[in-house]
């Protein structure tokens, strides 16, 4: 048998519980205390004695439920006793009888027990009514009608209390689930934006440099013959590469911290002084000197990296142009070649000029509020714009 709640348990059944306590000491030890008053002194002493005594052990188990000496169940035996003791000094006691009924089902921590204790002040009080010459005056017929009500009612109750408990754990069961398939939903989505942080990462430091060192190698065994000052230098810029490369391993891998090497205009012009260098094509800047904070910093560098390794792999260009100013909606970068372009917009491959490399550099500004915008077409070259927003504390 599922035990029953206790009224403590849930804040409703609680407020319930000391409404009734107040009914039950207001509307069920008065009334025979008003009753006994034209009985005998004796009478009267010990029934108003015995009414006090519920009063108190009531009081006692409702707000000392903690107390050594009496507990909820032993009250309801005494509370039995009570009412048959009563009902024989006002020859019945059906009145009392029903008014406390609920007792037995808030107190007795069973239905099974609910029933026995209840039947068992039912018996007290038509024996104590039969004793003081009460049987016969509707009492009995009263006790057992609120008897079998109070079963019914009761075995009710503890149905519907039962299928509510079932629902709530039904419900915290579900909750409990939907919240683990969060948690672990949450958990993946930050392992998929780290893997793409990466992705992005090795792709514009590691990759690139390992496409430099290919071609600069190609380059370099070409022409080791025939120009060895050449072969020579390039053989430097793939020593070079290769360091940086290392370099930036150890950064992703948390090895090493990342060195400020100087403005954000200083470090693009190393970067185009070392493409010029490679590629042999013509390259002007105009750089203003402005102050970035490092995420702004580190998304303009790859911007450039990336779009300066797409007009070496793809643009077939002569001529290359970029430009870093300040404006007053934010801070605009802006990389142009004459090459032979391209149809922006249309879906493209990974290895072709608007692939993924591309597609990590709308992220990285995306991530910073900013944007990105490339208009190109067949033989007219290629335009990228990226604009940083401005950052407030700078």
């Amino acid at each position: 048998m599922i035990p029953a709640p206790r009224p403590t348990d849930r804040p409703q059944l609680g407020r319930l519980h000391l409404g009734y306590s107040v009914l039950w000491l207001v509307f069920g030890l008065v009334p025979p205390a008003i009753g006994v008053a034209d009985r005998s002194a004796a009478t009267r002493s010990w029934t108003l004695a015995l009414l006090a005594a519920l009063g108190i052990c009531y009081v006692i188990v409702r707000w000392l439920p903690r107390n050594p000496v009496l507990g909820p169940r032993v009250f309801l035996v005494v509370l039995a006793a009570g009412l048959g003791a009563q009902s024989y000094a006002l020859k019945g006691g059906a009145a009392m009888f029903i008014i406390s009924l609920p007792l037995f089902w808030i107190l007795a921590g069973s239905a099974r027990l609910a029933i026995a204790l209840s039947g068992a002040a039912a018996a007290a009080t038509l024996l104590g009514g039969a004793a003081g010459d009460g049987f016969g005056n509707g009492n009995a017929v009263f006790t057992c009608i609120g008897y079998v009500a109070g079963v019914l009612v009761g075995l009710l109750m503890h149905w519907y209390i039962r299928q509510s408990d079932e629902r709530a754990r039904a419900l915290s069961t579900e909750l409990e689930e939907t919240q683990r398939q969060l948690v672990d939903a949450h958990r993946r989505e930050g392992a998929a934006r780290e893997r793409e942080r990466l992705a992005r990462e090795i792709h514009d430091t590691l990759a690139q440099g390992f496409a430099s060192i290919i071609v600069l190698a190609e380059a370099a065994r070409a022409g080791i013959d025939a120009d060895t000052a050449r072969s020579s230098q390039q053989l430097l810029s793939i020593e070079r590469t290769a360091r940086e490369n290392l370099a930036e391993a150890r950064i992703l891998v948390g090895s090493a911290p990342r060195a400020d090497q100087g403005s954000i205009a200083q470090t693009l012009r190393r970067t185009l002084d070392r493409f010029a260098e490679d590629t042999g094509l013509t390259v002007h800047a105009e750089l203003d000197d402005i102050d970035v904070y490092q995420q702004a910093r580190i998304a303009l560098l790859r911007c450039t990296q990336e779009s300066l390794a797409n007009i070496r792999k793809h643009a077939d260009a002569t001529t290359v142009g970029l430009v870093l100013t300040r404006e007053p909606h934010g801070i605009e970068l802006e990389i142009t070649d004459d090459g032979r372009g391209f149809t922006a917009g249309t879906p493209r491959s990974p290895d072709s000029p608007g692939g993924f490399g591309l597609d990590g550099m709308r992220h990285r500004l995306a991530e910073l509020g900013g944007a990105l915008t490339i208009t190109s077409a067949p033989g007219e070259g290629t335009r990228i714009h990226a604009l940083i927003p401005p950052d407030e504390n700078l």
